[in-house]
């Protein structure tokens, strides 16, 4: 049995089940990176490491129901204001999604497929640290509805500058 014919068989189970459809058809690394710029000087620092986060996500429609979501996160450690390592992941997924209004896509693309990724970039950045010989990196859990609820807000905001005020 090929993917396809998996796949297809997971749309046909989603179409009987009603108009809106949404399934998760593939879970993929697209990009993944570690770099320890101290080398071994790392190792020799007391590990009481600022952890900065950055995080970012983007979709692409790939035809006329499948959407690919990436979950960009980028970790790096410093300590005394020195990189002891930089771990930067791109998680991405292929979604069947039919029958939604934009509001509903947007939010699907958004907040739901991101925090769907989460806990497999989270699992990619812990594996990675630990590879490189460092401790486990925990990252704790992300509110994607509350940093999606906020891209609009902010959205709207700049939408509102930027037209004439009547």
């Amino acid at each position: 049995m090929s993917d396809n014919d998996v796949l297809g068989g997971q749309q046909e189970a989603a179409a009987a089940a009603g108009d809106q459809q949404f399934v998760m058809q593939r879970i993929y690394v697209k990009d993944i990176s570690f770099e320890a710029p101290l080398g071994v000087e790392g190792f020799k620092k007391q590990w009481q490491p600022a952890i900065k986060q950055d995080i970012n996500t983007s979709s692409k429609k790939l035809d006329e129901k499948n959407h690919e979501v990436t979950l960009m996160l980028t970790i790096t450690a410093e300590i005394d204001e020195q990189t002891v390592f930089i771990i930067e992941v791109k998680q991405a997924g292929i979604f069947f999604i039919d029958g939604l209004e934009p509001a509903q896509l947007g939010y699907t693309l958004g907040a739901l497929c991101p925090s769907i990724l989460f806990p497999y970039a989270r699992e990619a950045i812990d594996s990675m640290a630990v590879r490189g010989s460092f401790p486990p990196v925990q990252l704790p859990p992300i509110n994607f509805d509350g940093l999606f609820q906020q891209a609009m807000s902010q959205r709207a905001q700049e939408q509102a500058a930027e037209s004439p005020a009547q």
